[in-house]
């Protein structure tokens, strides 16, 4: 493991490592870095530089800029460029960079670093600037300091513009074919991938699964406070009757699947392609089948199992599987509904709060201030439809066969009605089409749901 600034992870060199490696993924034939010793100590930046020197060695350019490296670490430049104030100072071969400064008056004092001494110059704050002055010369004073350095990167960007380095510079540059002035913006956005796209979802899906792994936050714990909340739940509602008070706590029982789901799926994609490491869709699909799948069936199918046997439903087994199923549905269609809204938000706290802000109008529609009968449009409703009264209910109320007496919530409030009576009042359908229609109306929304948040993920912006 990596590491992050919250948990320990590898070391700063193997995390140097770690990112040079992963920008070679793609293959890239220049490779820019920036200050890849910083934060390093002397022998752990000396093997990063080693290799990036045997990467070069074999065809790839490398471009980076540095901190303060020592002799050994300079040996192994092959080119030097020089900076200040947007100027040019130098460029050219890294070896010859002390003569050239040498020529123009600035002599490096014995065993000094070169690239101490390079630093030194363009900053104006070297010995070696009183010596290309003159030894008899007086000190200057503060003000005269401050001028000679703002005129001193214009004066060595003029040197260095009569130089015989800057003129083979510029003859090389104006052998490179310039082309078209100006190119289509998808040339540049276009990105070109190095793997299949099989093998991408091969090893990022391990990725993935090894990050769920070795996470415990995201796997074990979530089973653990699963598996609490069930005994929980099924302590509350244990052993429900036949009877109205009974079908009031199976509707409260009913309610929970919901709620726990819209605790537990507040997701954020998070998306690596920029740099051509992978495709969007490898990334989405991997996270599906690696991620979200495993954490979302584990959990309901324990539930399922604790709460079914302990509340006394139908103790039958094609109501038990089809109540597990019918969680499963649930918790399907409210991740995807959670990473639909999720995906492409920057912040977390807006995803956060629109997330809540749909789980809670279908509980509150569903289950306390409004009615199904007051509603025009309810006939069109398709959100509802996550609300488990609408899916887990036939298996369970259906078990219920005696007369339930005078009861609030059915139509029928002058006699005895029975569960299937109370399904029909929620203008649920009692038979098998009644029932399977709505898991099939949850798959459709699944499906249109991580469509949505594909295209979110795919469209979003990437190129700043």
């Amino acid at each position: 493991q990596v590491g992050t600034q919250f948990t320990r992870g590898v070391s700063g060199g193997e995390r140097k490592r770690t990112n040079i490696g992963m920008e070679l993924i793609t293959d890239p034939a220049i490779l820019f870095l920036d200050e890849p010793t910083t934060g390093l100590d002397a022998s752990t930046a000396n093997a990063v530089l080693l290799l990036l020197k045997r990467m070069a060695q074999q065809g790839r350019t490398i471009i980076f800029s540095i901190h303060q490296p020592r002799y050994s670490i300079f040996k192994l430049f092959d080119n030097l460029t020089l900076l200040a104030a947007g100027r040019l100072l130098f460029h050219g071969p890294a070896q010859q960079a002390l003569n050239y400064f040498q020529n123009i008056g600035y002599q490096c004092e014995e065993h000094n670093n070169p690239a101490d001494f390079f630093l030194d110059v363009i900053n104006g704050d070297s010995t070696a600037v009183t010596t290309a002055k003159g030894h008899g010369a007086e000190p200057e004073s503060t003000e005269a300091q401050a001028e000679q350095g703002s005129s001193l990167a214009q004066k060595l960007a003029e040197q260095f513009c009569s130089s015989a380095y800057y003129q083979e510079t510029k003859a090389a540059l104006e052998k490179i074919p310039l082309g078209r002035q100006k190119q289509p913006r998808a040339v540049f956005r276009h990105i070109t991938y190095t793997n299949s796209f099989l093998h991408q979802l091969q090893w990022v899906s391990r990725r993935t699964f090894k990050n769920l792994l070795g996470n415990p936050q995201a796997s074990i714990a979530q089973v653990c406070v699963t598996a609490v909340l069930g005994l929980i739940v099924g302590a509350i509602f244990f052993g429900l009757k036949e009877d109205s008070t009974g079908l009031q706590n199976s509707l409260g029982f009913f309610l929970l699947p919901l709620a726990l789901s819209c605790l537990s799926v507040c997701l954020c994609c998070s998306h690596e392609s920029i740099s051509g490491y992978y495709r969007t869709s490898v990334y989405f699909l991997s996270k599906l089948m690696a991620d979200l799948i495993p954490i979302r069936t584990v959990p309901s199918i324990l539930f399922t199992c604790i709460t079914y046997f302990m509340l006394g439903l139908k103790p039958t087994p094609g109501a038990f599987f089809i109540m597990m199923f019918t969680l499963l549905m649930v918790s399907y269609t409210a991740t995807a509904l959670a990473l639909a809204i999720a995906t492409g938000q920057s912040v977390v706290a807006v995803a956060n709060l629109l997330i809540t802000v749909a789980f809670v109008f279908m509980i509150v529609k569903r289950f306390f201030l409004l009615s199904n009968l007051t509603l025009p449009w309810h006939k069109f409703r398709p959100l509802p439809l996550l609300s488990p009264p609408g899916l887990g209910s036939p298996p369970s109320l259906g078990s219920l066969p005696q007369p339930l007496g005078m009861l609030a919530l059915c139509v029928l409030l002058c006699r005895g009605c029975t569960g299937d009576d109370y399904l029909r009042s929620q203008g649920i359908e009692v038979s098998p089409w009644g029932l399977w229609q709505n898991h099939l109306a949850l798959a459709c929304m699944t499906l249109i749901l991580l469509t949505i948040a594909y295209l979110k993920l795919h469209f979003m912006k990437k190129f700043s």
